[in-house]
C-alpha cells in the first residue's frame, strides 16, 4: 500500500495544484536544491532520509518547446538522464516510480492513440520524453502517465481550430492522478477529444481563432478507454 510519495519538481505548475488536492497520500515535495535528479547520490540520500513508497517524477524540461531544439544537451540531461538516474536508484531500493510523459510521443496524424499504439514523436520534446520512457519501461514497478494538460486559465490569446487534442486543466488532472497512483503500466490521461479552440472557449468566450501551420500536428488526441475503466473500478 502506497502512503509516502516523494514528488520531484515540487515547485512546478502541476505540483502547485497537487498541493491543493485532497488525498490519502503523504506527498513530500522536493525542489532541485534538495533533490537533484542529475545526481544519483542526491536521489539516494532523499530515499534514505524519507523512506518513500514511491517517487512521483514531475521534474524536467518542458516549455518553451524551442529549447529542446536549441539546447539538446539540456533536454537530454533533464528529461532522459535525470529520469534514468531516478529509475536506477528506485530499482536498487524497490521504490515505485511514476513518470509523467506526454501525448507528444504519439505521431499526431490519425489521433485516438491507445497506450499500445506505435510511438513516433514529432519534435525533440517528444523524443526526450520517449527516451525517458525507455528507462522507466525497463523497471516493472512503475507507472507511465502520458499526459495532456495545461494550466488554468488558458495562457494564450488565440487557439488552434485545426488541432484536436485531449487538454485538461491541472486541477482536474490532479483529481484523476490521486485515483490511479496505485496502478502500474502505461496510462493515457487527458480530457475530452476536441479542438484546442473548443477547449479554450469554454473558459474564455473571447478567445480568438487561429490555425496551426505545422506548429502542432492535427490529431494528437489519445484514446482514454483504459483510464475510464480504471476510474470506474
Amino acid at each position: 500500500m502506497l502512503k509516502k510519495i516523494i514528488v520531484t519538481g515540487g515547485n512546478g505548475r502541476f505540483a502547485k495544484e497537487l498541493k491543493k488536492t485532497e488525498s490519502k497520500y503523504n506527498f513530500i515535495f522536493k525542489n532541485k536544491k534538495n533533490l537533484n535528479i542529475l545526481s544519483t547520490k542526491s536521489i539516494a540520500k532523499s530515499i534514505k532520509n524519507e523512506k518513500p513508497d514511491c517517487i512521483l517524477h514531475l521534474a524536467g524540461l518542458s516549455r518553451p518547446m524551442s529549447i529542446h531544439e536549441k539546447n539538446i544537451n539540456k533536454s537530454i540531461d533533464l528529461n532522459i538522464i535525470g529520469t534514468a538516474n531516478l529509475v536506477k536508484v528506485c530499482c536498487s531500493n524497490n521504490v515505485k516510480i511514476i513518470f509523467f510523459s506526454s501525448s507528444y510521443i504519439y505521431p499526431g496524424k490519425k489521433g485516438n492513440y491507445k497506450e499500445t499504439d506505435p510511438l513516433l514523436p514529432w519534435n525533440n520534446y517528444g523524443w526526450s520524453k520517449l527516451g525517458a520512457e525507455a528507462a522507466v519501461q525497463m523497471y516493472k514497478n512503475s507507472l507511465i502517465i502520458r499526459a495532456c494538460m495545461t494550466e488554468k486559465p488558458f495562457t494564450h490569446k488565440s487557439a488552434f481550430t485545426n488541432v484536436k487534442t485531449n487538454f485538461i486543466f491541472h486541477d482536474e488532472f490532479a483529481k484523476i492522478l490521486v485515483k490511479i497512483i496505485h496502478f502500474k503500466g502505461v496510462l493515457n490521461i487527458g480530457g475530452k477529444a476536441q479542438s484546442i479552440y473548443q477547449f479554450a472557449k469554454k473558459n474564455n468566450k473571447n478567445i480568438k481563432k487561429n490555425k496551426s501551420k505545422g506548429e502542432l500536428p492535427s490529431n494528437i488526441h489519445m484514446n482514454l478507454t483504459k483510464l475510464k475503466k480504471i476510474i470506474k473500478l
